[in-house]
C-alpha cells in the first residue's frame, strides 16, 4: 500500500512540473522563439478582393458557339469506332446523315496508338482509320491516353464536335461550354447539345 502511494506522489509531482511550463505561444516568450498562433489573421475589409476567372472563348456568343458550322470537324474517340463497327455503321456516311452537312473526321495520334495497342482484335478499326478521308492530328504530349488529349484540344479550340460513347469522357466534355457530343444510340448516330449551336440543323 505504501509503495502505491509513493508512485502516485511522484506522478502528481511530475504533472505539477508540466503545468508550470509556459506554452510556446505565450506572449512572455521572445518573439523569435514564440510559436505562431493557429488563428487565421483577420482580413482587411478595406483591401480590394481580386478573383481570377478563367477566360471564356471568343467563339462563344451567349450559348451559341459561332465556330460550329459546316463542314463540321469531328474528333473521334477509340470506342466510337468500335461501336460503329459493332453496329455496322459507315462512319463518314452516318455522320453526314446525322448533321445534314459535310463532316471531316479527325483522328489524334493517341487514338491511333490506343488502337494499335489493342492488337489483332481491332485490326478492322485500324484499317478504317487509315482511310485518306480521315484527317490526322499530331499530339505533342507523352503517352497514349486519348481522353485527356481530346479534352485539352476541345478546351483550346471550340471548333470540334467530339464523337465518343465513353461515359467518363462525355461527363468531362459536358462541363466545357459550346462543345457538342456525338454518340452511337439505337443503331444510328445521335448528337447532344447541338440545336443551340450556330448553323446546326434544327
Amino acid at each position: 500500500m505504501g509503495k502505491n502511494k509513493k508512485t502516485r506522489k511522484v506522478v502528481m509531482q511530475r504533472f505539477a512540473q508540466m503545468k508550470k511550463m509556459i506554452s510556446l505561444s505565450d506572449s512572455r516568450i521572445k518573439p523569435e522563439k514564440r510559436q505562431p498562433s493557429k488563428k487565421a489573421p483577420k482580413e482587411d475589409k478595406a483591401k480590394i478582393k481580386v478573383t481570377e476567372a478563367p477566360q471564356q472563348s471568343s467563339a462563344l456568343f451567349f450559348q451559341y458557339n459561332t465556330q460550329l458550322g459546316p463542314p463540321y470537324h469531328i474528333l473521334i474517340d477509340t470506342n466510337f469506332i468500335n461501336f460503329s463497327i459493332k453496329n455496322k455503321l459507315d462512319i463518314i456516311q452516318n455522320m453526314m446523315h446525322c448533321l445534314y452537312a459535310k463532316c471531316i473526321p479527325y483522328i489524334t495520334d493517341c487514338v491511333m496508338g490506343e488502337l494499335e495497342k489493342l492488337g489483332q482484335k481491332y485490326k478492322l478499326a485500324l484499317k478504317i482509320i487509315k482511310d485518306p478521308r480521315f484527317e490526322r492530328l499530331t499530339c505533342m504530349h507523352r503517352g497514349t491516353y486519348a481522353d485527356d488529349c481530346i479534352v485539352n484540344r476541345v478546351t483550346q479550340h471550340k471548333c470540334y464536335i467530339v464523337a465518343t460513347n465513353d461515359k467518363d469522357l462525355k461527363r468531362r466534355i459536358r462541363k466545357i461550354p459550346g462543345v457538342p457530343i456525338m454518340y452511337v444510340s439505337q443503331h444510328r448516330y445521335t448528337i447532344e447539345r447541338m440545336p443551340d449551336a450556330y448553323g446546326a440543323p434544327k
